[in-house]
């Protein structure tokens, strides 16, 4: 098993260490330098001395909790960015959202196969750094950039609307993660006025039929009984 980013370096904030091992054995065995530290307060430390490129973080995480990880981990100031993904055994809207609002760049439930979050790791590292600072998201030949708010498909110029971009954005960026119609409305369209759930299925099938000509429909993918989630990148064949 390889990962497209070797040699990267990722840290596992947990305080059940034993019970994280597997996962960072199988890091490494794909080409990560990897490394669990069960204290919060050790582990915000140890970034500021050698700063890993993702942090694996456990909402139940020692002394700090999640949520305060992630504010601490996004305020030090380091070389490089670094990625953030939030892993916990809740699925509560409003614990997924605050761990996005705060800077999470991917969420992951509790229970997972290492072998999942270990292409999610290599998912999320695979991204690039538009000319703003924000991420250029490519799976196969579907790319969307931030930084100028555009989306090409083999080197083809998508034209979405507003809340089809930003859907497809949203999506994209945490790639496998299935979310419901009120996270979608929530982190989509905010407190705007007048939209409802109805919305997000609408703008769904609109996203659908711009991508579905190059065949890119199939990656928005519908999790009965949930919702909508940009295929698990474990999935990603050739376009």
């Amino acid at each position: 098993m390889q990962a497209t980013d070797t040699h990267k370096h990722v840290l596992i904030i947990d305080r059940a260490l034993a019970a994280v091992e597997p996962l960072r054995q199988m890091l490494c065995e794909a080409g990560f330098a990897a490394r669990a530290i069960a204290d919060g307060s050790a582990a915000i430390a140890y970034v500021t001395a050698q700063p890993p490129h993702l942090v694996l973080v456990d909402w139940n995480a020692a002394d700090l909790g999640a949520l305060k990880l992630i504010a601490d981990l996004r305020s030090v100031r380091v070389p490089h960015a670094i990625r953030v993904i939030l892993i916990s055994a809740s699925s509560s809207e409003p614990d997924v959202v605050a761990g996005f609002s705060l800077g999470a760049d991917d969420y992951i439930a509790k229970p997972y196969s290492p072998r999942e979050v270990v292409a999610r790791v290599a998912a999320v590292l695979r991204s690039r750094r538009g000319e703003n600072g924000a991420s250029v998201i490519s799976c196969n030949e579907l790319v969307l950039d931030p930084s100028m708010s555009h989306v090409t498909v083999c080197g083809r110029a998508l034209h979405l609307r507003g809340a089809e971009y930003r859907l497809l954005e949203f999506l994209m960026s945490h790639a496998g993660t299935a979310f419901n119609r009120k996270q979608l409305l929530a982190q989509v369209w905010g407190k705007e006025v007048g939209v409802d759930e109805r919305t997000v299925d609408v703008n769904v099938q609109r996203l659908r039929k711009n991508l579905a000509e190059p065949g890119y429909e199939r990656y928005i993918q519908t999790v009965r009984g949930l919702g909508y989630r940009f295929a698990d990148p474990a999935d990603f064949g050739p376009g």
